[in-house]
């Protein structure tokens, strides 16, 4: 394609396409594009230029080469990804705001004053409504207020004041519904849309196919720990499914064979093949969009606590302009307080600003599910850390297997990863890619695989029990004992690496060394995050002792705790929360699941658990620790900025309450001057946070 650059700085290049102005899809289809393009990190496409802003990392002429490249009708995207991006509706939301100005101009500079005078009280109706809706139900709240304020002023026949109020009344309430549907709906695709590889049904074989590829009719395998992807009837297995996604009830529900299960919802016990009847997109979409606007988790306690103060606040106004008309007889300056409110301030600047820091925590790879959750992590002062994958990286490493019985030990190999296949942890994952290193290729070869979360599997081959998990699984749950003459070799482990253990009926048969390497920016991070005023870090792990000290001393981690169960986990969040303590948990596993539940502010890694990511209260969609920090600080700000927020609502309008009663300055300004200081500060709140940080 070609195109010519018209503004470029170190890491962001503007572009202008050789293109007409484009339509939505086209501008979806490229932003998918480049979105998919190495090395680019962000994408704006401004249609009526045609034009693109890139934010990138690394070589300039590459990034060229990709815009280079580009074809409009060569790239398909799928369906899903084209319904509900968010551009229609910014598309509609702007539009309203140009039609609403053009509107003003016309009437103030072009149409007779009685013309004006006429649609100003055909557009008051909407106001008068809405006031008498709220004394029907014996409520003096802002829209009373407004009312009030707009019917006054056209009774003393200054049409200008009531016209001024209800503009700037209508750009805030089209700026905060734009702001919120879109934060909304930035939230609803990331939780409907990311569906990546699933498992399919072909015949008796099992394949691991795109998301993408799937149609209606195909069936598909649902395994513990996973998210359901598509809507779809059971027609193998059963399951106890969590439906929080869906209904927002924890407690799993038992579904088999005929049941229908919906996209979203996540295998907790069990596994499923399910008949795919509708693919994800808008149906599954709307039903999040409705989910997240009714859950009281979207509102954190500042936004909370903003709408029943504005609220509060409305009496108060009215008894100060009755008191100023009492004390000066003069109502012009009762008027003035009139028109000066708290409440529209408040209930505009605090909401947006939520929703913006939730906005713009997505654009920083950063999904956070409600408002409280950036609150509750601004008060954080405790972080608990799981260890594997989580503060070591998601992909451990085989170092060695050592045999420790009779019999082959390529056939053990084989038999560990035919039972570790089934299961999404990355220890699991580690056995399974060193089998096909080695070039051990393995069939389903063993009965029903139950697995103990935070111990180990258990099936059976050829009628004999193997097994394979953690020490304490093998020796103390299962029994198991070593063959005498293998003792010496067992005592000799080395203690740098930690130990999976395969045992087959009640002897230890293999023992697979596993290195799980530190995560690059994992010292950083724990800095950074002290630096930003969390008092204690907390590492909790399965691992035994050495392994967690050794890992402990590196990060920089407070206090760690060896050999914890699940449920372990979850006690010690409890405990610290009773002691009045604020918890941020982060974690990657299906054992992490109780504690992720439990704390304030439960974080799932990109490359965990579903189960883990679907429960959670964040997802970091980037498998990059130093987004914790970015969080921390992102919700800082977002307090500071609600601060900075309810100081100045406060500080403006008390001085133009001052400047009115003293007959400094007329009504009419007084109005103008607070509406437009509200829609300022609204404005204000859309702003980036880490940016102005």
């Amino acid at each position: 394609m070609k195109y010519h650059v018209k503004h470029y700085i170190k890491g962001r290049i503007r572009l202008s396409l050789n293109l007409p102005p484009l339509d939505e899809r086209q501008a979806d289809t490229i932003k998918y594009y480049m979105l998919k393009s190495d090395g680019i990190i962000s994408v704006k496409v401004y249609q009526r230029t045609a034009s693109i802003a890139i934010e990138y990392s690394g070589n300039t002429k590459n990034i060229l080469k990709i815009v280079e490249e580009f074809n409009l009708n060569n790239v398909e995207v799928p369906d899903r990804m084209i319904e509900n991006t968010g551009t229609a509706l910014d598309n509609k939301y702007k539009e309203k705001l140009l039609t609403l100005v053009a509107v003003r101009f016309i009437m103030k500079s072009i149409m007779p004053p009685v013309v004006g005078m006429a649609y100003g009280i055909i557009r008051s109706i909407k106001y008068i409504k809405e006031a008498a809706k709220s004394l029907s139900k014996a409520k003096l709240d802002v829209n009373v207020l407004d009312a009030t304020a707009i019917t006054v002023s056209m009774a003393r026949g200054d049409f200008a004041t009531a016209g001024s109020i209800m503009f700037l009344l209508t750009v805030g309430e089209i700026l905060e519904e734009w702001t919120h549907k879109k934060t909304i709906g930035d939230l609803a695709r990331t939780m409907s849309l990311n569906i990546g590889q699933v498992w399919k049904q072909d015949g008796d074989a099992r394949v691991l196919v795109d998301g993408s590829g799937i149609k209606v009719s195909d069936n598909i395998v649902v395994q513990m720990g996973n998210v359901v992807p598509f809507d779809g009837n059971i027609v193998e297995g059963e399951a106890m499914m969590n439906l929080v996604s869906l209904t927002g009830e924890s407690k799993p529900v038992y579904k088999s064979v005929d049941s229908y299960v919906y996209a979203g919802t996540v295998v907790e016990e069990g596994e499923i093949v399910v008949e795919v009847k509708e693919l994800s997109g808008t149906t599954r979409y709307d039903r999040i969009i409705k989910l997240i606007e009714e859950s009281e988790k979207l509102k954190s306690n500042v936004e909370n606590r903003a709408e029943v103060l504005a609220n509060n606040l409305v009496p108060y106004t009215f008894m100060g302009t009755g008191l100023v008309y009492l004390l000066t007889g003069n109502a012009m300056k009762a008027l003035s307080v009139l028109l000066v409110d708290f409440s529209c301030a408040l209930k505009l600047a605090m909401p947006i600003t939520v929703l913006s820091a939730m906005r713009e925590a997505r654009e920083n790879n950063i999904n956070v599910k409600g408002g409280k959750y950036l609150e509750s992590m601004a008060e954080a002062d405790i972080i608990v850390f799981d260890k594997t994958g989580t503060l070591t990286k998601a992909t451990p490493e085989v170092v060695d297997i050592i045999n420790f019985g009779p019999g082959d030990l390529t056939e053990k190999i084989r038999v560990a990863a035919c039972l570790e296949e089934h299961f999404p942890h990355s220890m699991a994952r580690a056995v399974v890619e060193e089998a096909a290193r080695r070039e051990i290729y393995h069939d389903e070869m063993h009965s029903k695989v139950e697995y103990i979360v935070a111990h180990g599997v258990v099936s059976y081959v050829d009628g004999k029990k193997v097994m394979i998990g953690s020490e304490h699984f093998i020796f103390n749950d299962e029994k198991c004992s070593v063959h005498e003459e293998y003792q010496k070799a067992f005592d000799e482990l080395p203690e740098e690496y930690s130990h999976l253990f395969f045992a087959v009926k009640d002897k230890l048969e293999a023992v697979i060394l596993i290195e799980d390497p530190l995560r690059d920016e994992a010292v950083d991070m724990m800095r950074d995050l002290k630096e930003l005023g969390i008092k204690k870090t907390v590492m909790m792990t399965g691992d035994n002792k050495r392994i967690a000290s050794s890992i402990a001393k590196k990060v920089g981690i407070d206090k760690y705790y060896s050999e914890v169960l699940p449920e372990n986990k979850a006690e010690y969040v409890e405990a610290q929360k009773e002691n009045g303590s604020i918890i941020a948990m982060i974690g990657d596993g299906v054992n992490d699941a109780p504690a992720l539940a439990a704390s304030d502010v439960g974080i799932a890694m990109s490359r965990g658990a579903e189960l883990a990511r679907e429960i959670s209260d964040v997802n970091i969609l980037k498998d990059d620790l130093s987004l914790l920090p970015k969080y921390r600080e992102l919700s800082m700000g977002m307090m500071k900025r609600i601060d900075y927020n309810y100081k100045s609502i406060i500080g403006i309008n008390m001085f133009l309450i001052l400047l009115g009663v003293g007959g400094l300055i007329q009504p009419m300004t007084s109005a103008i001057i607070h509406n437009a200081s509200t829609l300022g500060i609204g404005l204000y709140s859309t702003k980036n946070i880490l940016k102005d940080r």
